[in-house]
């Protein structure tokens, strides 16, 4: 019985396709940590609730902890492993480090994963609560509250909030 649990899944991950022999219950979380050895995503409530997990699936935030890596199958990965291009940091991982956006630094993978995906959700007009409009498809104005509000999924235990939102809204405004 077990053995028709298992079978190749063919993951995207940061540009590269892998293949891995998966039990199909296997989250994909712990594809990226345990078969692929991408160990920047992070492990923290494996619940969905604290966001050290995620990644962008198909340019879109994801925690990896409540996602089968079979349902990510086909589709683009991509983790803070990804995020730099060849020797060169993300500018997001340079206003991090700019606004000292981390202290212990176990949530910044997820933290930099989710700003990436949240700028492009801003860029598209998708409404947050923060917003006074929340039918509004124009490109949201990214201040303070709407950065916290838009980042709310992602805890820091350390508290480095007030860096976190610093960075963000320097890669928001170019």
């Amino acid at each position: 019985m077990t053995d028709q649990l298992r079978g190749d899944v063919v993951l995207r991950v940061n540009g590269a396709d892998r293949v891995v022999n998966l039990d199909n219950r296997v989250t994909l979380l712990d594809a990226l940590r345990e078969h692929l050895r991408l160990t920047g995503t992070k492990k923290g409530c494996d619940h969905g609730q604290c966001g050290a997990c995620t990644v962008l699936v198909d340019g879109q935030r994801a925690n990896s902890c409540l996602l089968l890596a079979v349902a990510a199958g086909g589709r683009e990965v991509t983790t803070v492993e990804g995020l730099a291009a060849g020797g060169d940091l993300h500018a997001l991982q340079r206003a991090f480090i700019a606004h000292d956006g981390f202290q212990c630094g176990y949530c910044t993978p997820g933290q930099l994963c989710s700003a990436l995906g949240m700028l492009a959700e801003a860029e598209e007009g998708l409404p947050s609560w923060a917003g006074d409009d929340l039918d509004s498809v124009a490109p949201a104005d990214l201040d303070d509250d709407e950065i916290r509000e838009r980042m709310s999924g992602n805890l820091c235990r350390c508290g480095a909030y007030a860096g976190i939102v610093a960075a963000v809204r320097e890669v928001a405004r170019g």
